[in-house]
């Protein structure tokens, strides 16, 4: 795989001949494969299935088959989407070191960062809209169509940035494949500048969904200055982890042949990052516990239980183990050599920042509640199905992405073969 673009000179993006084709032969790479694809297809298409269902019934009986309340108004759902936010942002960590330090090598892979940035932000967008209760509401959404309390809100400044991240990877992406797919050289003008955008865009997504938690004062565990930076640091761990896992499942199950530079270069980052990570999560525990304030009462119940309530005890202690492993797996030298190491280390690093950038940031903020009551939050099993759902859609998109992507940088599809 290369996206260093075909000795040919720069090609007029007006000039549309072979747009057709693209589009065909996109659609045929699309839904053409080995019987290992189809089994992973038909299963996330499975999976896909009983999340519509899931959401059918969650639309027509109302918000009460979720475990949410009027104590408890963000879960599953949120959470995840504040994950996927990271993940999406974290995938800039392959455009900075192609295009910012040229990175040749990198070059060639960074188109798996710009379709997992797409597939997230779809998944964002989809994990917001099912839990907004009623679907129609999701035109709010849209900018120039839904009533934006525009700039003060942060919601609305979250919407912006989100959709503005997607437009520009869907371009870069989009303009990329297309002028591989015609031989041709892409013209700078038409994607370098949105891929510096991009950069800045990427650390605003997440820095912007920080300040929509810590804006809020009435969630106390949530007014940290720290917690812009700590998504950050997580972001830059979680996207990495899962570009790796994907590197690595081309390598052994599609026979692809990547170089070992990419690899190694996002597992240095992620030994810095998750380095970082864990001092922010032992500043804030040490910040709380000692100094007490309105923070402590929902720390204690996250960490030690409170009041005989316990429901997220297991959660955070098991995030935290895994990340604490993932880091020392990620510090032995020459760790990118050793496949079956890495994969154990980058799947640790991805369920435990999971865990500590959902169920342990999200739910701690209402639990006590503001009327000082204990109630628990348990996702339901509808949750679980449409989170279910959700990610296999997700995974869905990313595969047809690589499909798509990966026989056009490849050389092997190009409009003269056609």
């Amino acid at each position: 795989m290369s996206t260093e673009p075909a000795p040919a000179e720069n090609a007029a993006p007006g000039h549309l001949i072979s747009y057709p084709r693209f589009v065909g032969r996109s659609l045929k790479m699309a839904t053409d494969g080995s019987p290992l694809f189809y089994g992973w297809m038909t299963l996330l298409t499975a999976v896909c299935l009983v999340g519509v269902h899931a959401w059918a019934v969650q639309v027509r009986d109302g918000m009460a088959v979720t475990g949410m309340s009027d104590h408890v108004s963000w879960g599953m759902y949120i959470a995840n989407f504040t994950f996927m936010v990271g993940v999406a942002a974290g995938a800039v960590m392959m455009v900075i070191p192609a295009y910012l330090y040229r990175d040749e090598q990198m070059h060639d892979i960074v188109i798996v960062g710009e379709l997992l940035a797409v597939a997230a932000i779809f998944m964002c967008l989809l994990f917001v809209t099912v839990d907004l209760g009623r679907p129609d509401r999701f035109f709010h959404l849209i900018p120039g169509i839904g009533r934006f309390n525009w700039p003060m809100s942060m919601l609305t400044w979250d919407v912006i940035v989100l959709n503005g991240y997607l437009l520009l990877n869907l371009h870069i992406a989009g303009y990329l494949l297309y002028m591989r797919f015609r031989g041709e050289r892409p013209a700078k003008r038409w994607y370098l500048p949105f891929v510096y955008v991009s950069i800045i865009w990427a650390i605003s997504i997440h820095t912007v969904t920080a300040f929509l938690y810590c804006g809020l004062g009435g969630r106390p565990f949530w007014n940290t200055a720290l917690m812009a930076p700590r998504f950050l640091s997580s972001a830059f761990v979680s996207g990495p982890a899962f570009i790796v896992l994907a590197l690595l499942a081309m390598q052994k199950l599609g026979g692809i042949r990547i170089s070992d530079r990419p690899i190694k270069t996002l597992v240095n980052i992620m030994r810095i990052t998750i380095l970082i990570s864990l001092l922010m999560i032992v500043s804030e525990i040490f910040t709380i516990f000692y100094t007490g304030g309105s923070h402590l009462a929902a720390a204690e119940y996250l960490y030690f239980g409170l009041h005989g309530k316990s429901g997220l005890v297991p959660w955070i202690w098991t995030s935290i183990v895994l990340t604490v492993v993932a880091a020392l797996l990620l510090l032995k030298p020459r760790m990118y050599e050793n496949k079956r190491l890495l994969v154990v280390a980058c799947v640790c690093a991805f369920v435990g920042l999971w865990i500590e950038k959902g169920m342990g940031l999200i739910i701690p903020a209402f639990v006590p509640s503001t009327l000082h009551e204990v109630v628990e939050y348990t996702p339901s099993i509808t949750e679980w199905r449409i989170t279910a759902g959700i990610w296999a859609f997700g995974l869905m998109v990313f595969t047809v992405g690589l499909k798509i992507a990966i026989p056009i940088f490849a050389g092997t599809e190009r409009v003269e073969n056609n």
